[in-house]
């Protein structure tokens, strides 16, 4: 396991995104099983680390000088299964000691099986975060691509988003996009758009009611819907 927990301590990352770090309050979710099971859920104030984080919620023990996170609460690494964090929905690309949180990131660690460390490096459970909370302090303009109506005009005034017709090209600007497509079969899948970091443009492919993008997500902690 020591191969492993090298490739998950380089693939993990703490970023914040909102306001600077040092005022302001973060959010911790920590559950198991791509969000199957919720653990905690909790805020905590902008200025920490993510590592120091996660210890006000809960229970850490860790390796290589703290800066590994080995268990959570008693849930140790084994067989594969390993903890992983997120910040704003992108898996994190440096230590959770490293990255001091800004005001409003959604710092999200799970405990799951894994194939390659970095496996699912976007989950779409922590919608809005990648739109308005963007990554390591960065933030990128948002448009929303869509047939032209009042559903779509909202949507994009929630997210500070700019509506753009059908038909016009987004793949060279350096933006996220929301494409939505009435559906009665409600579906998203969250993609980079080009780069496969941290941080990288996104895209959220949407079918459904707009309005359910207006609202409380209600596919919080769900790594992919369907």
């Amino acid at each position: 396991m020591r191969r492993v927990a090298v490739l998950v301590l380089l693939g993990a990352v703490a970023a914040g995104c909102g306001g600077g770090p040092g005022s302001g309050r973060a959010t911790v979710w920590i559950t198991r099983d791509q969000g199957a099971r919720v653990l905690h859920v909790a805020k905590v104030p902008a200025g920490l680390t993510a590592m120091q984080a996660l210890s006000r919620v809960a229970k850490v023990e860790t390796r290589y000088g703290g800066r590994y996170v080995r268990a959570v609460d008693g849930i140790e690494e084994r067989d594969r299964h390993a903890w992983f964090y997120y910040v704003n929905g992108y898996l994190a690309d440096r230590g959770a000691a490293d990255y001091v949180l800004h005001a409003g990131d959604l710092e999200w660690w799970d405990y799951r099986s894994w194939r390659n460390p970095a496996q699912d490096p976007l989950v779409v459970g922590a919608f809005p975060k990648p739109f308005v909370g963007g990554y390591a302090g960065h933030h990128r303009r948002t448009v929303v691509v869509g047939g032209e109506s009042a559903k779509l005009r909202a949507v994009a005034r929630h997210l500070h988003a700019t509506v753009v017709p059908i038909g016009v090209s987004t793949s060279a600007r350096d933006v996220n996009v929301i494409t939505v497509a009435p559906s009665t079969r409600t579906a998203a899948r969250l993609t980079f758009i080009r780069q496969t970091s941290a941080g990288s443009p996104v895209r959220l492919a949407f079918s459904g009611d707009p309005t359910v993008l207006l609202r409380r997500w209600p596919f919080r902690f769900r790594y992919s819907l369907p």
